[in-house]
């Protein structure tokens, strides 16, 4: 993105005059789980150093600034939609629902949420999308982080309901052993049905 495209983009809210909300999804991509969505506030009186996009962070960075988020935050909430809800809507659009429940509730009301991305939820507040935002702006960043580790705790639940899938291992996400897993087991009810590679298993075809 060009400087000029960047700057226009920040031109389009005032922190002196809007109470923002970072909101950012994870999730999209695995072929089972939810899809998770988190809005954050942050309280500018307690500044939170080391905020990131989740994905350039170690997990055990990304734990503990999950941490800090949540007792510092001025508000903050994590929502999801289910893989039924996912194979019902599409990815798409449980995505902008997952964004539109975690900004429905907060705690605080936002006069503007920030989303990460190039599209943006149908909201009860003003939003703009910001592409790469996670990386620019540090309530995305937050809702970043906590999406991810929310997601990622979810899916250390499945792995204990469904070991021999290695959820702990690929979080849901198309790798190699994932889909030798479920190629071996079959797919279970958290898996997305309209994911190619899981029609794939069902229709006893390999992914």
């Amino acid at each position: 993105m060009a400087a000029s495209d960047t700057a226009a983009q920040f031109a389009l809210f005032d922190r002196t005059r809007d109470l923002i909300c970072g909101v950012d999804e994870a999730g999209r991509g695995p072929l089972a789980g939810p899809v998770f969505a988190a809005a954050v506030i942050l309280d500018p009186a307690k500044p939170i150093a080391g905020l990131r996009d989740s994905k350039k962070l170690g997990s055990a960075q990304r734990d503990q600034l999950a941490l800090l988020i949540r007792r510092d935050a001025l508000a903050w909430s994590v929502a999801h939609c289910s893989a039924a809800e996912i194979d019902e809507l599409n990815i798409l659009q449980a995505t902008m629902l997952a964004m539109r429940r975690a900004i429905d509730a907060l705690s605080v009301q936002p006069t503007l949420a920030l989303i990460d991305g190039n599209r943006c939820p149908v909201a009860s507040v003003r939003t703009e999308a910001i592409v790469k935002g996670d990386d620019k702006v540090a309530e995305i960043s937050a809702a970043s982080i906590l999406a991810k580790t929310a997601r990622d705790a979810v899916l250390m639940d499945l792995h204990a309901q469904y070991p021999q899938y290695a959820f702990d291992q690929h979080k849901g996400y198309p790798t190699a052993l994932h889909l030798k897993r479920l190629r071996e087991h079959g797919v279970t009810p958290e898996h997305r049905r309209s994911y190619a590679p899981v029609r794939a298993v069902l229709a006893g075809a390999a992914p």
